[in-house]
């Protein structure tokens, strides 16, 4: 089963070993980064492999500082260098209306009040004004996550989202 199947979201990734104890250091997409302490238990996958850990933590720069229950060594938390942390929907705070995770967001089809299609969001970014959709289709368009100024609707049952954008941009 992928990790969309069984309703996981990816929220980090592992960049190496912190210190002899087996501690990690994570890259985390949460904001702010060190929320996804906060999400335990983690499932860590390596290629097809995945394992479930109870994890504590806290920032350190802009990576966080992680231990994994039962990882107790350097050598056991290099071997998980490259790994990707999901964690359950689930373990997520509910939303207010209208409010949406970037993670929602991902792979829904574009296409501006007038028809045009986009295509579909490939990936969010904070900009610091507002969030960014890079969207995909015949060409990769950036276009701002305002909703009621850019953004008409999000339906995420349909997978779609109208916007308010000139197909020229």
């Amino acid at each position: 089963m992928s990790p969309v199947e069984d309703d996981l979201i990816s929220v980090g990734h592992i960049i190496g070993a912190h210190g002899v104890r087996g501690q990690i250091k994570v890259f985390s997409h949460t904001s702010p980064r060190e929320n996804i302490v906060t999400y335990s238990p983690w499932v860590v996958q390596q290629g097809e492999a995945r394992q479930s850990f109870k994890v504590k933590g806290r920032r350190q720069g802009k990576n966080v500082i992680a231990s994994l229950e039962g990882v107790m060594d350097r050598n056991q938390a290099m071997a998980l260098t490259g790994a990707t942390i999901w964690i359950s929907q689930k373990q997520l705070p509910k939303l207010k209306q209208g409010e949406y995770y970037w993670s929602q967001l991902l792979g829904l089809q574009v296409i501006s009040a007038q028809g045009f299609d986009f295509g579909s969001v490939d990936q969010m970014m904070e900009t610091g004004a507002n969030d960014v959709m890079v969207v995909q289709g015949e060409r990769e368009r950036l276009i701002p996550f305002v909703i009621d100024e850019v953004i008409k609707s999000v339906d995420l049952e349909k997978g779609q989202i109208i916007v308010d954008w000139d197909n020229e941009f």
